[in-house]
């Protein structure tokens, strides 16, 4: 018997929609990073690797500028979205709170492998790109206010100010757990403390 184009020769191929190809391409890039390095990830080698053409990598980020940012805001909302879960699941009192967002903000540093800081490195010098790493930052500065202020009495300017110490300490220690310098479970408990600190003292 002859094959014939009518004929089935395997399972139909199903094509993603465009926000699974895009979460699809995304973790792909996470992947080439993590594996190869922060250098290697470009529109090219996403492509190849996710099994895709060159004009699908390039509809989705049009520039390598372009996947770095939106890959840096993917890993970026990961740590907001795995805090937000945790809060979730019952209330929770100061300490708890504290506990909670020192551990999720370290946790998730460390969870991406250090996947996160590599892309931001990579993203330094771009005026542009640095405009999105201001705005993530200060994105995190505004969780911390919302977060903290209905377990404290330090009103709201200050607070900002001690929540945008917060999260530069956290970058910090979370660098020094991603390098090695520092294990996982003392920077929770250092930055425990630090966010303790800061909701306790009086202005």
């Amino acid at each position: 018997m002859t094959t014939t184009d009518e004929q089935v020769t395997g399972p139909p191929v199903r094509r993603l929609t465009r926000d699974a190809r895009r979460r699809q391409l995304l973790e792909t890039a996470r992947a080439i990073v993590r594996d190869e390095g922060a250098d290697r990830l470009t529109l090219g080698r996403l492509a190849s690797r996710a099994g895709i053409s060159k004009p699908i990598a390039y509809d989705h980020f049009a520039t390598r500028s372009g996947l770095l940012v939106e890959l840096y805001r993917w890993l970026d909302t990961e740590k907001v979205q795995s805090f937000t879960d945790a809060m979730a699941r019952g209330s929770h009192g100061r300490a708890d709170t504290v506990g909670l967002l020192a551990e999720t903000y370290i946790d998730c540093a460390a969870d991406t492998g250090g996947e996160a800081y590599a892309v931001g490195a990579a993203l330094a010098g771009n005026e542009q790109s640095a405009a999105v790493l201001q705005e993530l930052l200060d994105a995190a500065v505004q969780m911390f206010v919302a977060v903290l202020g209905p377990h404290c009495d330090v009103p709201p300017a200050p607070l900002e100010r001690r929540c945008v110490a917060l999260v530069g300490a956290g970058e910090a220690l979370s660098a020094a757990v991603v390098r090695g310098r520092c294990r996982q479970a003392d920077a929770v408990e250092e930055y425990a403390r630090l966010i303790s600190a800061a909701v306790a003292a009086p202005d």
